[in-house]
């Protein structure tokens, strides 16, 4: 099976600290990014390991997505998430400085485990995901931290 591979390079003017205190606060992501998550439930946590359940926006649907992260303080986090509309990715979002700023580095490694939403899926994500991801999250956070 094929995988989808998403990336995404973007500069904030802010310190990475100040990033990374939103980007790992997962209990809140609802609220900073409320057309990205609706909800999130963290159901384990061990050190900078956690599990949680998220009820996930996207393509003006809303799905359930089970993500396995690692935080990595100050430089970003990992994770394995497992999606109900049959999908499954691994997603790092890894911060380092740069002059005036923090370059955000994102990979999406998507597989879409059902035929038919391959089809479907594979040129809307290739196309738009990243767009809107962008739209939807970063722009979002730029706006949080660049006060």
């Amino acid at each position: 099976m094929k995988r989808i591979h998403l990336t995404g390079s973007w500069v904030i003017k802010a310190p990475k600290e100040e990033i990374y205190k939103i980007i790992s606060d997962f209990e809140n992501m609802p609220k900073y990014f409320p057309s990205v998550a609706e909800s999130l439930h963290i159901t384990e946590k061990e050190g900078n390991h956690q599990k949680m359940n998220v009820k996930v926006k996207s393509f003006g649907r809303v799905f359930d997505v089970k993500m396995e992260t690692e935080l990595l303080p100050n430089i970003g986090f990992k994770s394995n998430n497992e999606s109900s509309l049959g999908t499954s990715g691994h997603e790092e979002f890894l911060m380092e400085d740069v002059e005036g700023g923090t370059k955000i580095n994102y990979t999406y490694e998507i597989e879409i485990h059902r035929p038919l939403l391959r089809v479907i899926g594979t040129p809307l994500i290739k196309w738009f995901a990243m767009w809107s991801w962008k739209r939807a999250f970063i722009d979002k956070l730029q706006k949080i931290v660049e006060k």
